[in-house]
């Protein structure tokens, strides 16, 4: 049986240690819609899984865009999110975080008396991560939490204690929660697993950073071992 999944990455260097490990295993990069892209196969227990890695740009209509074009072209069954969030409760840097759930804080209808976060007609705006791939990918040394996601980088100390007690939040990033959207609208389960690399406060930007320009591949290597066991 072959299954494919798409992984979602916001930035190159979110994107370079895939495209690196894909290149090992003979992937060809090519350039869709837009978005560098690579993909490439795995052996599984029950037959071989396609893996598709896609740099989506940063930002929620990027992320969003990038999910649909991966679930209309590609027919993938899952779809995967890794990159780097800032702390809110609970974790440190370097820290790993699987999202159990994914909210869009940012949406404010506030004045027109919606709760910070909620869409007119009942829309949703928090989604619950696939239960079976949450389960794949719990470990001992990863926290599972509520993923924000808003338009901005968040070093604000102020809206982060907003963020935090409105929502319950783990960790902020800027596109697990336009994934989420798009998977639960068309019923293809996701994960996000991120890791932390900054508090989110007045000096985000400078640990940010230094924890991209690594390229770490940690984040992808974990994803691709959760991918065998589909």
């Amino acid at each position: 049986m072959i299954q494919k999944i798409g992984i979602l990455f916001a930035d190159s260097m979110e994107y370079l240690p895939f495209l690196n490990i894909a290149k090992e295993h003979g992937g060809s990069q090519l350039l869709r819609r837009g978005n560098r892209s690579i993909s490439f196969s795995l052996p599984t227990k029950t037959g071989r899984v396609v893996v598709v890695g896609v740099e989506c740009g940063t930002g929620k209509v990027c992320a969003a865009s990038a999910a649909a074009f991966l679930i209309a072209d590609d027919r993938v069954d899952y779809l995967f999110n890794a990159g780097l969030s800032g702390a809110i409760s609970g974790v440190r840097r370097g820290d790993f975080v699987l999202g159990s759930s994914f909210v869009e804080c940012d949406f404010d209808m506030t004045a027109l008396n919606y709760a910070l976060g909620e869409k007119p007609g009942g829309v949703p705006y928090i989604f619950d991560a696939d239960p079976a791939l949450l389960s794949l990918a719990k470990a001992d040394d990863v926290t599972v939490g509520r993923l924000g996601t808003g338009d901005l980088f968040l070093s604000d100390p102020v809206r982060k204690e907003l963020f935090s007690r409105t929502f319950g939040l783990t960790a902020f990033d800027m596109e697990s929660a336009a994934i989420a959207g798009v998977c639960n609208r068309c019923g293809v389960p996701f994960l996000s697993l991120r890791q932390i690399s900054d508090d989110a406060d007045d000096a985000s930007g400078r640990f940010y950073r230094e924890m991209n320009e690594r390229a770490d591949d940690e984040l992808v290597r974990r994803l691709l071992e959760i991918a065998q066991k589909l």
